[in-house]
C-alpha cells in the first residue's frame, strides 16, 4: 500500500523558485496555459477541494505529489489569491493567448477608418478592464458604482488615446499607420490598468510579513504594483504588434492574402508570439512583490515598528 501524501508540502507559494526568472516563468507557463480555459466547472471544483482539504490537513486517499501540484495549477488559474472567489473566465490569464489574437487580428486588420478604430479599442479596453479587475490585488469589496465609473473612465480614456493618435497618421505610411494600434495599446494600458483598479490607489493593498502576517493597506505597495503590471503589460503586447507589421505590411500586397482570411494568417503569428509573451512578460517580476519598509506612508512604518519592530520588508500580491 503506498504512503499517505505528507502534509508539509508547502502549496501557499509555487513549485518553482521565485526568485529567479526561470523559476517565474515555469510557474507562469503552467497558470496561463490556455488549455485551462476548457476545464469545466466540476473540474475546477474537484482541485478546488483538493486544495482547500490539504490546507486544512486534510489528503485525498490516493493522492499523489504531482496530482497535488497539478490541482494547485488548476486552482491557481480559476481563483483569485486574495479574494478566493472564482475569476471571470476571459478576465483569466489562462484566455489571454486566444482573447488578445483575436482582438488584436482584427485591430491590426482593420484600422484604416475611425469607425473600425473606435470599435475595436472599444473592444479591446472592455476587454482589458475586465481583465484588470479580474486580476486586481486585495480583498476590498468593491461597489457597482464603484466598478462602473472605473470601466467607463478607463475605456473612455483609452479609446480616446487611440482616436488620437490614430488621426495624428492619417499622412504617414501604411507601415507606419500599422503601428498605431501598438502605440494606443501602450498609451491605453497606462490609462485603463490605474483607472480600474484605482481603489487600490486610493485606500492601499494589504502587506504583509514574511509568515503572511497582515500589517496594514499601503498605497506605496499599490503604486509598486500597478507600475510593475503596466510594464508587464506592454511587454506582454510588443511582439504580437511591434514585430508582424513589417511582414504584414510585405505580405498583403500578395494576391492571396486580400481575402477574408487575412485575419487568421496574421492570428497565426501572434498566436505563436503570445503564447511565450504572456507568461515570460508575467514572470518579470514576482507575483509576491515586497519592498522595504522604509519606502512605505511614515505612519505606516511607525505602526510596523511600533507593533512588528523586526520586520524590515513587506510583501503583497501585485496581481497580474
Amino acid at each position: 500500500m503506498a504512503a499517505e501524501l505528507s502534509t508539509s508540502i508547502n502549496i501557499k507559494e509555487p513549485r518553482w523558485d521565485q526568485s529567479t526568472l526561470v523559476g517565474r516563468a515555469k510557474h507562469f507557463f503552467t497558470v496561463t496555459d490556455p488549455r485551462n480555459i476548457l476545464l469545466t466547472n466540476e473540474q475546477l471544483a474537484h482541485a478546488h477541494k483538493i486544495i482547500t482539504d490539504y490546507r486544512q490537513g486534510i489528503v485525498s486517499p490516493g493522492l499523489t505529489e504531482d496530482e497535488l501540484w497539478r490541482a494547485k495549477y488548476v486552482f491557481d488559474s480559476a481563483f483569485h489569491p486574495d479574494t478566493g472567489e472564482k475569476m471571470i473566465l476571459i478576465g483569466r490569464m489562462s484566455a489571454q493567448v486566444p482573447m488578445n489574437m483575436t482582438i488584436t487580428g482584427c485591430m491590426m486588420t482593420f484600422y484604416k477608418t475611425t469607425p473600425a478604430v473606435l470599435f475595436w479599442q472599444w473592444i479591446n479596453q472592455s476587454f482589458n478592464a475586465i481583465v484588470n479587475y479580474t486580476n486586481r490585488s486585495g480583498d476590498a469589496p468593491i461597489t457597482v458604482s464603484q466598478l462602473g465609473t472605473a470601466y467607463v473612465s478607463a475605456t473612455t480614456g483609452a479609446v480616446a488615446t487611440a482616436l488620437g493618435l490614430n488621426a495624428l497618421t492619417k499622412h504617414v505610411s501604411p507601415l507606419i499607420g500599422r503601428f498605431v494600434p501598438f502605440a494606443a495599446v501602450a498609451a491605453a494600458n497606462c490609462i485603463n490598468i490605474p483607472l480600474m483598479r484605482q481603489r487600490e490607489l486610493q485606500h492601499g493593498i494589504p502587506i504583509t510579513d514574511e509568515n503572511d502576517n497582515r500589517l496594514g493597506e499601503s498605497t506605496k505597495a499599490a503604486q509598486q504594483a500597478i507600475s510593475q503590471v503596466v510594464v508587464s503589460r506592454i511587454l506582454m503586447a510588443s511582439p504580437g504588434m511591434a514585430i508582424p507589421p513589417f511582414l504584414m505590411n510585405h505580405l498583403e500586397k500578395k494576391a492571396f492574402l486580400k481575402s477574408s482570411k487575412f485575419v487568421w494568417v496574421i492570428n497565426l503569428l501572434f498566436f505563436f508570439s503570445l503564447v511565450f509573451a504572456t507568461p515570460l512578460c508575467c514572470a518579470l517580476f514576482p507575483q509576491k512583490s515586497s519592498m522595504s519598509v522604509s519606502r512605505l506612508e511614515p505612519e505606516l512604518q511607525e505602526k510596523i515598528r511600533a507593533n512588528h519592530s523586526g520586520v524590515e520588508r513587506v510583501y503583497f500580491n501585485k496581481g497580474l
